[in-house]
């Protein structure tokens, strides 16, 4: 009798088995992974305002009138802002603060920067761990 060559039923569905658990390990981490980056979009821009907005009281000796369109530290354009707004607040001559606010799928989502350079995370979308000091969130589950 010759003896057939391919796979057993038992074997495909070992391997299918096998290939479920990759992926139901592997899709969770991928978008904390993928959520992470758009994070990084905030924080970018954040740090880069703050450089302007320096520049800006270097110039001017008051922070009053920063953020506006001419000035060293212009507000980037809200089309090159895929997930987050980037606003300037509490402008006055010796203090400023820079709001990112989420879009999208991180709509919840705000982190903010002063003139101390005090890095917050002000609130978080539902689900998520606000972090218990002064930081940037950089996971749902609250590590900065």
């Amino acid at each position: 009798m010759p003896r057939r060559s391919g796979f057993t039923l038992i074997e495909v569905m070992i391997t299918i088995a096998i290939i479920a658990i990759l992926a139901a390990i592997a899709l969770p981490n991928y978008s904390a992974y993928i959520t992470r980056s758009k994070i990084t979009e905030a924080t970018t821009n954040l740090l880069s305002m703050r450089t302007k907005m320096e520049q800006y009281f270097q110039d001017t000796r008051s922070y009053v009138g920063a953020c506006a369109a001419g000035t060293v530290a212009p507000l980037p354009p809200s089309t090159s802002q895929k997930y987050f707004d980037i606003t300037c607040a509490n402008l006055a001559v010796a203090t400023y603060t820079i709001n990112a606010t989420g879009k999208a799928e991180l709509t919840g989502l705000a982190l903010s920067i002063d003139q101390s350079n005090v890095r917050k995370t002000v609130t978080v979308p539902s689900g998520w761990t606000l972090p218990s000091g002064n930081c940037w969130l950089t996971k749902k589950s609250g590590d900065c």
